[in-house]
């Protein structure tokens, strides 16, 4: 065969339609969705990522993932996960409430893994820990049952005091398990409990007015993603008004927070990306239970 003729049959391979060619596997894209911003969630995409590579999946090597990010704007998550399920996304990843609640509304067949406080169960976002069934499931550190110990680390540090306070997103969805617990914590150690609300910049203001008018000698801020995105504010206000507080998040610390005490997030967020990459390998979120996060 002449050379002319062997270039132009490799030509006219060439030309063939995408069907008639070898098939090359295609790259599993993931949607990750979150009410932060990128920059206030650097330490805990580092763990999704580290979660990811131990199940073999590297982001711009084997995967691709679609980031959509809320910017503290819990009315933008209908939308953004909407958007991800357009796009026909492998896995969506959730973390935190909204996010999680988001994904559950916008599609029953995209595998959805969640990284929230709590318990899901109570919340209504899957049947159960061991068999959440649908398309949800996720890792939760159970931050509501964590109060008990952070009363008694408040305890501990001021045992004469009298009344302690308690800081919580009453939009959230176990809003309602943070309060019972709370009251019960403040029970089994002998202190009055006042309960504070703040779902945005006015009332967290507010907040803090109403903790000197009540007189509380200590608080507590229960985890919250749309607290936590305010933790600047909150520390500072703290600080200015000079109020021990206690912290589900160790980031309060890192900036000033006088003591923090819950699960290690960043470990949490490193166990959802294994769980991205079980159900990517083949696993169905209905038969993986749900994790208790267990790095406190």
């Amino acid at each position: 065969m002449k050379r002319r003729d062997f270039m132009a049959m490799l030509g006219a391979a060439a030309a063939w339609p995408p069907a008639a060619r070898a098939q090359q596997p295609a790259v599993p894209v993931i949607g990750y969705a979150n009410l932060l911003t990128p920059e206030a969630t650097a330490t805990s995409l580092a763990g999704f990522r580290k979660g990811l590579g131990e199940m073999g999946y590297v982001e711009g090597n084997n995967i691709v993932i679609e980031y959509r990010w809320a910017q503290n704007d819990v009315g933008r998550l209908p939308e953004l996960l909407a958007d991800l399920v357009h796009r026909q996304v492998a896995v969506i990843v959730a973390p935190g409430y909204g996010a999680a609640f988001a994904a559950k509304a916008a599609t029953a067949a995209i595998p959805v893994v969640f990284a929230t406080g709590g318990n899901p169960v109570d919340a209504g976002l899957v049947a159960s820990l061991n068999r959440p069934g649908g398309n949800l499931t996720g890792i939760t550190n159970m931050g509501v049952e964590a109060a008990p110990r952070r009363f008694g680390l408040l305890h501990d540090l001021l045992p004469r005091s009298e009344r302690f306070a308690v800081l919580i997103n009453q939009t959230s969805p176990n809003s309602e398990a943070l309060i019972r617990e709370a009251h019960t914590a403040g029970g089994t150690i002998g202190r009055e409990i006042e309960i504070l609300t703040a779902s945005n910049n006015r009332e967290i203001d507010k907040a803090f007015d109403d903790l000197l008018q009540k007189r509380a000698d200590a608080l507590l801020v229960s985890p919250n993603n749309f607290l936590d995105s305010r933790r600047v504010q909150i520390v500072t206000l703290a600080a200015l008004h000079r109020l021990p507080a206690i912290y589900g998040d160790r980031r309060y610390a890192e900036i000033g927070g006088l003591m923090s005490y819950g699960a290690n997030n960043t470990d949490q967020i490193r166990q959802a990306g294994i769980y991205v990459g079980r159900i990517l390998k083949g696993a169905k979120p209905a038969d993986l239970p749900v994790i208790q996060s267990s790095k406190f």
